[in-house]
């Protein structure tokens, strides 16, 4: 409920609230008066995932009771989900749910790239990283007005934000036209700096025939000349030098083939519709049991999907903690202990505080537009 504070009362009652239970029974459409109530019943019905919704209309648990018609979506944060299996013909580390450290690489490049987009080119402030704790991110884009934005314009910005497209039986997914589009370029650089240790070391892609075939079937094919020795080498070789020193040899397909292996691969219906869910921060992943944390962008290379703290591992450190409260029983005065809130306690403290400096951040902006209002009001 970070965009809960300061908003007009009954704002949180009208947010729609999803919660699995067990034997993936689905319950939607919930909605509470205050975030205690939620609070509250969480831990009675002990969720397996808790999703998020949409402001409506109307309260949530309500619209069984509502006309046809009269309840209606208003509003909802932007965001984006990038999942891994998405990329399953450009990676040969893991595939499907599985992933690794060579190929979470994409989903640093991708979170760069896109906050990138987000923050220079359509002058988004409030986003917030996470985590789903399995195999990909989530971003939610916070800022008022863009949670009052169209389903028409939150389509319009995924279309802008994706170049790779179409099914499993496509093979060339990147067509660049000339001259290329600045958000293109400026994604290009992002991608050279990871490319050659990426693709060509940790992925290997030129490293067998089976590999390089894929690679090249890229390429048209009047630029494979008959006759053209060590092909895989002389491609490697102008694969490697784009990121080097960017220089156009074959019309643009080396960065073609370098956007097709690393460029962000959206799940637009996430993003475009406001009555879709998108699973809650802190959520626990039922498959893994990793907590779904929020990402520093500001340490984003040194975030590590398999160091996040999992719901065995919180409940061990807050079992330690406890015996050492035991042990200090006589040394310390428990009402201070009693101060300290059980995270702040475990190694899920950083990232709680991640999401803490995200809601500060969104507070400092709403009361500054609160001020420059209220002065443009005294001015008349």
């Amino acid at each position: 409920w970070a965009v809960t504070r300061g908003m007009e009362k009954g704002y949180f009652a009208r947010r729609e609230f999803s919660f699995t239970l067990r034997d993936d029974i689905y319950v939607r459409y919930q909605s509470f008066e205050r975030p205690q109530d939620l609070e509250k019943e969480l831990q009675k019905a002990c969720p397996y995932k808790v999703d998020i919704g949409a402001v409506y209309s109307h309260r949530p648990s309500q619209h069984n009771t509502l006309r046809s018609g009269a309840f209606q979506a208003q509003e909802k944060e932007l965001v984006f989900d990038v999942d891994m299996t998405d990329y399953d013909d450009v990676r040969g580390c893991c595939s499907s749910a599985e992933i690794c450290s060579k190929c979470w690489t994409l989903m640093t490049i991708a979170i760069r790239i896109l906050d990138r987009a987000l923050v220079e080119d359509l002058g988004v402030q409030h986003r917030l990283w996470v985590y789903s704790g399995r195999r990909g991110v989530h971003c939610w884009v916070c800022d008022d007005t863009v949670r009052k934005w169209s389903s028409s314009l939150r389509s319009s910005i995924v279309d802008y934000l994706s170049l790779v497209k179409g099914g499993a039986d496509t093979v060339k997914k990147v067509h660049l036209s000339d001259p290329v589009h600045p958000f293109i370029s400026k994604s290009l650089r992002l991608v050279e700096e990871y490319f050659e240790q990426y693709a060509l070391l940790g992925q290997d892609i030129l490293g067998c025939r089976e590999s390089w075939d894929k690679v090249l079937a890229l390429v048209p094919e009047h630029i494979l000349l008959p006759g053209s020795s060590c092909l895989s080498l002389r491609l490697g070789e102008g694969l490697a030098a784009v990121g080097k020193s960017r220089v156009r040899r074959w019309g643009g397909q080396e960065q073609e083939i370098m956007l097709q292996f690393c460029f962000p691969r959206l799940d637009g219906n996430v993003s475009k519709g406001l009555n879709h869910l998108l699973k809650s921060p802190f959520s626990v992943h039922p498959k893994t049991g990793r907590i779904s944390v929020p990402i520093d962008i500001q340490r984003l290379e040194q975030f590590d999907p398999f160091a996040v703290p999992t719901i065995s591992s919180l409940c061990r450190e807050l079992d330690e903690a406890n015996d050492e409260d035991k042990d200090k029983e006589n040394e310390e005065d428990p009402e201070s202990r009693r101060r300290v809130r059980d995270y702040k306690r475990t190694s899920l403290a950083p990232y709680v505080r991640v999401f803490e400096c995200f809601v500060e951040d969104m507070e400092r902006a709403r009361r500054g537009e609160l001020l420059r209002r209220s002065d443009l009001q005294g001015d008349f």
